[in-house]
């Protein structure tokens, strides 16, 4: 027998002793007052208030009796924790007080966010059928490759390897009561056959409503009765330190619930559609593992504020540093999907870089933040609401712009045809600019790209391209990067390096401008002469 077991029944005997003694001391004081020889009680009220102190010793030490003998009468273990609680903490032990009941309020909440979210969340399963790899190498290139690559890269119209069956399993989350699911594209991307499973074991075939690579988002539709959606939160409110739950499938395991913090906003890791998506990321630590993309990431009121996308890691599981789209830029797109079929996009017709330290002291600018716009395509919106190049936005619909991207990204969320209002500085002046958006188009973003013409390959120069050309300060022309033997470009005297600043006295800021330019002074048959800028010259050249 232990030692603590032995003073338990010490203790245990005393009580005893003690409900002995008290019980002799009653029987003296009733017999005393109950006997012939004393004399009738004068006050009940004296008697009764005589009978309380012994009541309550009694009832006390009645108490503590089962208790000891309950305590006595547990296991070992048991026992040895029960007495544990009722003795005085140990030297060097830590009072939890108030932040235990914090913890434990908090650890609640964690219960109850989970919970409330299983009906909404589901896991994501797809099948992609067999496909013939196609040629992605040239020929010339395609002899330097180690013995044995040649199989990847072989052409599907020679009799190509084909690629086996494929399946992939992610997340997603219901956002409408009538069968709307919204996810990651790259879970569903190509895919044959997409199933989605909901937390009452229910397993249907899903249909994909639309796709959007360039947020690398995706929207689904099931047909079932009993769906509960998520509300949506907002992203744009949440801080650096809230607390926030990452719900999905990591590794096959549906309804996983990590948690953790916002560890930072407005992330761009260019891994969007190779590198040309739009990405405004929510970081986080909550642990999100492979299987979890498309899943939701909540606060602590249950409501949606990203999905789960990427992680950073170099071995491939949770290293602490997961993204997720916020709800600010995906939910433009899952209306746009659910109405349209595809994402139709605001058009703004601009050429933006962020505004940096080296840029403000380089062009004396007046602000710090924002987005310096340094093109502007012509006949666009931003030309049509007199933006030019060197304006600053500082914040649009109210908005603080802090970078390019994010400009891009609210450009884009806009619907066509919707109006804008921008605050831009110029030059130390404040101005306030309507912007009435246009749609985005391939055809549109051409304008941006470069192309052939006059048998010249040409560019819309960028700060990159100006500096590595040697031409310090330049915001607007194109650049020629190529001329062909023989054609007009090299027959008029264009060099690469050269920039076309302007084309009958027209500025050209695009390749589709400058081809609109020359289009037009054919069908006048007018001559047509450019000016250029070669290193620290501008000349004026005729075209041949």
């Amino acid at each position: 027998m232990g030692a603590s077991a032995i003073r338990m029944r010490a203790t245990h005997g005393k009580c005893l002793d003690e409900v002995a003694k008290h019980c002799v001391d009653f029987a003296t004081v009733r017999a005393k007052y109950h006997s012939p020889a004393h004399p009738p009680l004068e006050n009940t009220l004296t008697m009764r208030n005589q009978w309380k102190p012994v009541s309550f010793a009694l009832g006390s030490l009645w108490v503590a009796t089962l208790t000891a003998a309950v305590v006595m009468s547990l296991p070992d273990g048991l026992r040895s924790d029960a007495m544990a609680d009722q003795t005085t903490p140990r030297a060097g032990a830590i009072d939890p007080g108030q932040g235990l009941n914090t913890a434990q309020d908090l650890s609640a909440s964690f219960r109850t966010v989970a919970e409330a979210m299983r009906p909404s969340v589901v896991s994501v399963s797809s099948k992609t059928t067999a496909k013939a790899v196609a040629s992605r190498l040239p020929p010339g290139l395609r002899s330097q490759l180690p013995p044995g690559f040649e199989k990847y890269f072989e052409d599907p119209s020679q009799g190509g390897r084909q690629m086996p069956e494929r399946e992939g399993q992610g997340s997603g989350v219901i956002v409408r009561e009538d069968g709307y699911i919204l996810t990651n594209n790259h879970v569903v991307e190509d895919a044959d056959e997409v199933y989605v499973e909901l937390s009452d074991d229910r397993r249907l075939e899903a249909e994909v409503v639309g796709t959007d690579p360039e947020t690398d988002l995706a929207v689904l539709k099931v047909e079932a009765d009993n769906l509960r959606a998520i509300a949506f939160g907002d992203s744009d409110a949440i801080q650096v330190g809230d607390w926030v739950l990452a719900i999905g499938s990591p590794f096959g395991l549906d309804q996983t619930v990590t948690a953790g913090i916002i560890s930072g906003k407005n992330r761009n890791r260019r891994i969007v559609n190779n590198g040309n998506g739009f990405e405004d990321f929510l970081q986080t630590d909550a642990a999100i593992n492979p299987g979890n993309s498309g899943g939701p990431l909540v606060n602590l009121r249950g409501e949606l504020v990203g999905i789960n996308t990427a992680i950073l890691s170099r071995s491939g599981a949770s290293a602490g540093i997961g993204f997720a789209i916020p709800v600010s830029l995906a939910r433009p797109v899952l209306t746009s999907i659910i109405e349209y079929g595809q994402v139709r996009r605001g058009f703004l017709g601009a050429q933006v870089r962020d505004v940096t330290p080296e840029l403000v002291e380089e062009m004396g600018l007046k602000v710090n933040d924002g987005a310096l716009i340094q093109g502007v395509l012509d006949k666009q919106p931003a030309a049509n609401a007199n933006l030019q190049p060197g304006d600053v936005v500082v914040s649009v619909d109210g908005k603080k712009v802090r970078s390019s991207s994010q400009l891009v990204n609210y450009i884009a969320s806009r619907p066509p045809g919707a109006s804008v209002s921008m605050v831009i500085n110029r030059d130390g002046e404040t101005l306030t600019k309507t912007v009435n958006l246009q749609e985005r188009t391939s055809e549109a973003m051409a304008m941006f790209n470069g192309g052939s013409v006059l048998g010249a390959k040409l560019e819309p120069i960028t700060p990159e391209s100006a500096q590595r050309y040697g031409y310090a300060g330049m915001d607007s022309g194109l650049i020629v990067v190529s001329v062909e033997d023989g054609g007009i470009a090299d027959e008029s005297g264009l060099l690469a390096g050269d920039v076309i600043e302007s084309a009958g006295g027209n500025a050209v800021s695009s390749v589709t401008a400058l081809q609109a330019i020359i289009t037009e002074a054919k069908r006048q048959g007018i001559p047509l002469r450019l000016i250029i800028r070669r290193g620290n010259t501008r000349m004026i050249v005729p075209l041949q």
